[in-house]
């Protein structure tokens, strides 16, 4: 206000007006007054309006938030479930009913709509510039920046009747921010087998997805040397859970390093670190990059043969690091995609590839709960008849839209019907598309359940039978609390190592925060990322890297009909598709929780890494 006053009285000088002084000391006496009388009230009222402004800027990123819900986030489960569990980012692009905040990775996460606005972030992992700044200053003081520190522990297991001698180690190493100060703290746990040849010993670098996931599903069920018990795909009781050596470690195999995403797990922001810097597509894949670069350097593994494995937006991520990484000089060996999604646009709204994408896992579904009459002697058989209406009949079916002649549509419900073992008068009513939430109701509505989500084998119990989307995904509620449990009895019981810091299973603020746009290797940014685009290139820049896909038949998150489709456009010539691999199991998205499926699987992947590339 005072400078706008001194401002005005120059206009008049210039003019050649009345004096200025004159005006000058009258107006400030008068000012003086006033000033004494209202200031208490004014300073009041701009604080009622900062407030207010403040409210009003909230409520529109709120909005922003919102919107951007019914993009890749949106298809996270109900929170409080157990995911990654792994995470497909939603592709309706329609906002599913609102439900409690709660998880599951990865891959529903919960639903991304119940995104508030990012007041409700932990200040931790929002950081100093996700509030305004004043004077070039940050507005909070920076988060301390640990040690990289190890607890480094031997251990002894035994494989195919072999003793392996092994290194566990629990730790952390510092990213760094272009200014070469410290902005996360990364935290890992390796296994690694001593010996005198490194060159000739792989090192695989696993992670689970979410977004926002640590990867203590994968650590403490699938590859590791200790595995924990579960009752899948029944429900898992309660403590006391059983941790337990695992006689399909890949130990005799590979050296393996688990790593939390920054901000899940025990990965923290530090110093002046934000979410921002870290919470995106791109922002995701060049912190991991930085960490594998370090680790190398740090353990002198650079001239080890190396191998990603993630599962579920853990694959996109390892398909698009494989190139980022080749760009860095950084030549990988193999990339092993668990429960994949290559492709995060492909169920985009007005298309129909998801209807015929998803009718062959709701087949798989419908043929393990008896509702195929008769039912199939082979499941594989079966599905690759599935796989034939789907992208014959059905999809071109789908193709004529509201055009479908009524005598087409009857005969393409009866076949919809027989696929997925529900009533045609229901298909019809969906107007031949199904979704996966409603037929996770619909399967075994008579028997008063719903099918899981991740694991569709998974049986859950809702408050009532008439709704269209269950309460929770049970395959996620059956095994997480194990997960959890073991991991800290692994931590302190094997590592002797204490978190100081609560393991963060899954963080929502991240999920609700990704930025999902990708510039993609042709320098294109997209608004979803095009994972299978990246892995193509990574392909041809390095003709030796050899892919293997691992896919679950009962997986509702990650349809394995999609993960066909995308590797079999990869747009490579035929000596690069000769180093691409696709398994199946009986399972779902989280093939390891069974001890019979894990078996196999580590027999492929065995040969996986043996293979030599074509």
């Amino acid at each position: 206000m005072i400078v706008r006053f001194y401002s005005s009285l120059r206009r008049p000088r210039a003019a050649g007006g009345v004096p200025v002084a004159v005006l000058v000391a009258l107006f400030s006496l008068a000012a003086l007054a006033l000033f004494s009388e209202q200031g208490l009230a004014a300073g009041v009222a701009d604080s009622s309006n900062a407030a207010s402004n403040a409210a009003s800027n909230a409520a529109q990123s709120a909005e922003t938030l919102e919107s951007a819900a019914s993009g890749p986030a949106a298809n996270r489960p109900p929170a409080g479930a157990a995911s990654e569990l792994h995470a497909a980012p939603s592709r309706t692009g329609a906002l599913p009913r609102k439900r409690p905040v709660s998880r599951e990775d990865g891959q529903t996460l919960s639903d991304a709509t119940e995104t508030s606005d990012a007041a409700t972030s932990d200040p931790a992992a929002s950081g100093p510039e996700d509030k305004p700044q004043h004077n070039g200053k940050p507005s909070t003081p920076a988060i301390p920046v640990p040690p990289e520190t190890t607890s480094v522990t031997t251990h002894s297991l035994r494989l195919d009747g072999r003793k392996i001698d092994y290194t566990a180690t629990a730790g952390n190493l510092l990213l760094h921010d272009k200014t070469g100060a410290a902005n996360a703290s990364v935290f890992y746990v390796a296994y690694t087998v001593p010996t005198k040849t490194p060159s000739t010993r792989p090192v695989t670098f696993l992670f689970n997805g979410g977004p926002g996931a640590g990867s203590v599903f994968l650590m403490m069920g699938s590859f590791g040397p200790k595995r924990v018990r579960t009752a899948s795909p029944a429900s898992t009781p309660p403590a006391p859970y059983t941790l337990e050596d695992n006689p399909d470690s890949l130990l005799d195999t590979t050296d393996l390093v688990f790593i939390d995403a920054v901000g899940a797990g025990l990965s923290r922001i530090v110093g002046h670190g934000t979410g921002k810097d870290f919470w995106g597509v791109d922002e995701d894949l060049s912190a991991f990059a930085q960490f594998i670069d370090r680790y190398l350097t740090v353990n002198q593994r650079w001239n080890s043969p190396k191998y990603l494995l993630g599962e579920s937006y853990g694959t996109a991520r390892a398909a698009m690091l494989a190139y980022q990484l080749g760009q860095n000089d950084i030549a990988l060996n193999g990339v092993i995609l668990m429960s994949s999604v290559l492709d995060s646009s492909a169920f985009s709204p007005g298309f129909d590839f998801k209807s015929e994408s998803y009718l062959p896992s709701f087949a798989a579904i419908a043929w393990y709960h008896d509702k195929i009459t008769p039912k199939p002697a082979s499941l594989p058989a079966f599905l690759d008849e599935a796989r034939a209406f789907a992208r014959g009949p059905y999809a071109q079916a789908l193709a004529q839209g509201d055009a479908l002649p009524d005598t087409e549509r009857e005969a393409i419900a009866a076949r919809i019907a027989y696929f997925t073992g529900l009533d045609v008068g229901y298909v019809k009513r969906n107007r031949l598309r199904l979704y996966p939430s409603r037929f996770r109701s619909e399967l075994l509505r008579n028997q008063s359940r719903s099918v899981g989500r991740y694991d569709a084998r998974f049986e859950g119990i809702d408050s009532d039978d008439s709704s269209e989307h269950p309460d929770f995904d049970a395959s996620v509620s059956s095994v997480s609390n194990a997960f959890n449990a073991a991991l800290h009895q692994h931590f302190a019981q094997d590592l002797h190592f204490t978190p100081t810091e609560r393991y963060q299973v899954f963080n929502d603020d991240a999920l609700r925060q990704w930025d999902w746009k990708h510039r993609e290797w042709w320098g294109e940014r997209l608004q979803l990322p095009y994972a299978a685009g990246d892995l193509a290139e990574a392909m041809r820049q390095n003709p030796q890297l050899r892919v293997m896909s691992l896919n679950g038949y009962f997986d509702l998150a990650t349809p394995f009909y999609a993960t066909e489709y995308a590797l079999a456009h990869l747009g490579v010539d035929s000596p690069l598709r000769e180093n691409v691999r696709i398994a199946y199991y009986p399972t779902g998205h989280m093939i390891y929780l069974d001890d019979a499926a894990l078996h196999t699987l580590k027999r492929d992947l065995a040969s996986f890494y043996a293979a030599q590339p074509h």
